[in-house]
């Protein structure tokens, strides 16, 4: 019996057992279904007998199995018996582009960043020789678990027969046909009826998106313009592979701000001392493109910042000899035995190592590793585990890199999706702790709790097994967490339950950031 005339309840391959069909066409059908073996939803492909492209479907599914980045849905399963064959892949919930324009256009900023993750999704698959060729607003995706998932790669070409003598220049014109949807929420063309058609200009072309909506950035207009168009219209060059539209976004995208450097300990700024890099320079604007490298950016007041120069060097000279004869004071002070004395008259008692809260004397406790910890999704929901591969930047104690959470739209707790994630050190063994110092980014809103546990499995489960032991609302930049209570534990846990804006003053975007972690107490 062949697999097309399938009913719900039918189970294809002994165990994909069908459910509701989504979408059919001129000899292939859709359908949503449930993986028995694994207890997880798939989508299943069936064919009508004789349907003439099953070859070529069945090889673009191979080629799209052999892909390993996670914004690309997956594929599962293969089988090409000519009246049994099917496909069977990732069943990617979330809202499609087209569901996210029903109100509406998009922020410039979500446009462009939810492109560009698009865009870099594909220029992998374009470096293993696989191509989309399909576009369209129902081929990107906004998962539950706030991350962009390309659907179709290949497979959607091969159903319909498409094929392009430069696949890659056909891909960046099919993205920048999305970009200009989610700028304008219209459709630069007429293959796509569900969204009103773009204006066009004298020249016959459609207009820019800013000729058709107020507010787009113009480096965002010349991108899409030299995507779309394919020619210098824009006034810039062509853009004509995904990954140079990948980076060419990724130039005009506001990155995260970074906080400002930790003091050192002991550090107090005298009144009146700004501590801010001249002029307010806090890197670049909202929109203004970053001329420097992709990647997370130094901190300000690190590597390369500029200090101020002090206006008189006569005062400066008189504070260098303050400071001086300051430190031999001292050193006479240490040398005499001073430190076994009394602190009267207002001395300085010398640093001292507090006792933990068992007795044992408190020192700085090396995390074994670190890692995203999503334990309200499983991996088909986020198979990035909230970014675990950036996870070992929140430990690497370089204050230019960060782990961050993946971003998401609308509301400050996970955009609604889930209640809370986070990151998750593994100590090596049980610890108690004293304190963990945590700098975040730079921008406050942050709701967190810090927790210990004995299991780093991702799960309800085990994130209902651990102890809060410290909290704080509405944190940013460096923030100490005091821990007094006598739990114990293998894994700390940071905990997000609310996160801040991803870029000052923003109300639609939200993401968290953390560059170092600072563990303190005993084993």
């Amino acid at each position: 019996m062949s697999t097309f005339i399938s009913e719900p309840g039918t189970r294809v391959g002994g165990r994909y057992r069908l459910e509701d069909r989504i979408s059919a066409s001129s000899g292939w059908a859709a359908w949503k279904a449930i993986d028995e073996t694994l207890a997880r939803p798939v989508t299943v492909l069936t064919f009508a007998p004789g349907f003439p492209r099953i070859r070529e479907v069945i090889t673009a599914a191979r080629a799209a199995s052999r892909l390993s980045d996670a914004r690309l849905a997956q594929v599962f399963d293969v089988e090409e018996n000519w009246d049994n064959a099917y496909v069977v892949m990732e069943w990617v919930a979330g809202d499609s582009l087209h569901d996210l324009l029903a109100e509406g256009p998009l922020e410039p900023g979500q446009s462009a960043e939810i492109i560009a993750e698009g865009a870099d999704a594909l220029a992998s698959a374009h470096a293993a020789g696989v191509a989309h060729l399909c576009l369209t607003p129902g081929s990107l995706r906004w998962t539950p678990g706030g991350g962009v998932k390309l659907v179709g790669l290949g497979i959607d070409a091969a159903l319909s027969g498409t094929t392009a003598d430069d696949p890659a220049l056909a891909d960046t014109w099919g993205l920048g046909k999305l970009l200009y949807a989610a700028l304008t929420a219209h459709w630069p063309g007429d293959d796509w009826p569900a969204l009103p058609p773009a204006p066009q200009a004298p020249d016959g072309l459609p207009c820019t998106p800013r000729q058709v909506r107020a507010g787009v950035p113009a480096a965002v207009d010349e991108i899409t313009c030299q995507a779309l168009f394919q020619s210098s219209r824009g006034g810039g060059p062509p853009v004509t592979t995904p990954a140079l539209l990948a980076d060419a976004l990724s130039r005009v995208i506001p990155a995260p701000v970074a906080p400002p450097p930790a003091a050192a300990p002991g550090h107090h700024a005298p009144p009146g001392w700004d501590e801010m890099p001249p002029d307010g320079d806090t890197g670049p604007q909202y929109w203004q493109a970053d001329p420097g490298r992709r990647g997370p950016r130094p901190m300000p007041g690190g590597p390369g910042g500029r200090a101020e120069r002090p206006r008189n060097s006569r005062a400066l000279a008189i504070i260098v000899g303050a400071v001086v004869l300051g430190a031999l004071a001292i050193g006479v002070w240490l040398t005499l035995g001073g430190h076994t004395g009394s602190t009267g008259n207002g001395g300085t008692p010398p640093p001292s190592h507090p006792a933990s809260p068992s007795g044992g004397a408190v020192s700085a406790l090396t995390p074994v590793s670190a890692h995203g910890f999503d334990a309200l999704n499983g991996p088909a929901q986020d198979p990035g585990n909230e970014n675990d591969a950036q996870a070992h930047f929140a430990i690497d104690t370089s204050r230019s890199t960060f782990w961050n959470t993946q971003f998401y739209l609308g509301n400050p707790v996970f955009g609604g999706y889930k209640t809370g994630s986070g990151l998750i050190l593994d100590m090596g063994k049980a610890v108690r702790l004293s304190s963990v110092d945590v700098t975040f980014g730079s921008i406050p809103g942050a709701d967190v709790s810090i927790m210990l546990g004995n299991s780093n499995v991702r799960a309800k489960s085990t994130l209902s097994s651990f102890t809060t032991v410290a909290s704080a609302t509405d944190v940013g930049g460096s923030h100490t967490f005091t821990v007094t209570s006598k739990a114990t534990g293998r894994y700390v846990l940071i905990w997000f339950t609310k996160l801040p804006p991803k870029s000052a003053g923003s109300t639609s975007k939200f993401e968290a950031q953390i560059y170092n972690i600072i563990v303190r107490g005993s084993s």
